[in-house]
């Protein structure tokens, strides 16, 4: 049985854009329908995808996954191994920071109280290195270079009183999701939120309200502010853009 590039879009869950992508830097080849020219994907072709999509969920490159699956070495079945072993240890690591998320959540909640060392369950070394890479690539390199080089310029003390202040202040503006954004009680919240900001960078008015808009599109931060109420990421992001209206620079906290 023979695919078209839309059958196999829809069943392996890839865009066709994505499909000719490939085919394009030779990376998967379909054949093609001699009445029409269109692309044709047979099932040896499915299978080769499975591997790139294995390959890509593990964060090869694509190039790299070109040289893997076109070398004579090659073995599919010595992959699907590999895969097992690697994915079985990611589904492990997984669960520990949904663990960790679940913690900090109760925490942030006042429920419990987690120790430092479980701030960073299921975090390693190398995990940090690469999320800190791939923030420097989504948002302003510059100040994520900032935020690592202040944080790690604090004692341990100091980090702890950091995190629950910051804490105290998300669990702050959440008792306070019944009033109006603009009340004084929100935007006092939000002026600590922008002072606690500091910590970590100096942080310009634009910054704050850029922050705000990253507080909704981000998945992660989102799923953050909405474990404390599902509407909170835009009540958020609409108290920043109150607090920030008309100012420009810098503030002065002292």
């Amino acid at each position: 049985m023979v695919y078209t590039i839309k059958q196999l879009s829809r069943l392996a869950g890839v865009s066709t854009r994505t499909l000719r992508y490939y085919d394009q830097i030779g990376l998967l080849n379909p054949t093609r329908n001699p009445d029409n020219g269109y692309r044709e994907y047979s099932a040896a072709t499915l299978l080769q995808l499975q591997q790139i999509l294995f390959f890509r969920e593990l964060d090869f490159s694509l190039q790299d996954i070109q040289e893997i699956i076109n070398s004579p070495n090659f073995d599919v079945l010595n992959a699907l191994e590999v895969h097992r072993k690697n994915l079985l240890q990611r589904v492990q690591r997984l669960n520990h920071l949904v663990e960790t998320v679940e913690k900090t959540v109760k925490h942030l909640r006042g429920e419990t109280t987690m120790t430092e060392g479980e701030y960073y369950g299921g975090f390693s070394e190398e995990q940090e290195k690469r999320y800190t890479e791939e923030a420097r690539q989504r948002y302003d390199a510059k100040a994520v270079d900032e935020s690592v080089n202040r944080w790690k310029s604090y004692s341990k003390e100091q980090k702890n009183k950091i995190l629950e202040e910051g804490a105290a202040n998300t669990r702050a503006l959440a008792s306070l999701m019944d009033k109006d954004p603009a009340s004084e009680e929100v935007q006092e919240v939000v002026k600590a939120w922008h002072k606690h900001i500091e910590y970590f960078y100096l942080c310009s008015y634009e910054i704050a309200k850029g922050l705000g808009q990253l507080y909704v599109d981000d998945a992660a931060f989102r799923a953050n502010y909405e474990a404390f109420h599902p509407d909170m990421p835009e009540f958020f992001q609409k108290a920043i853009n109150i607090y920030c209206e008309g100012k420009t620079g810098y503030a002065d906290f002292s």
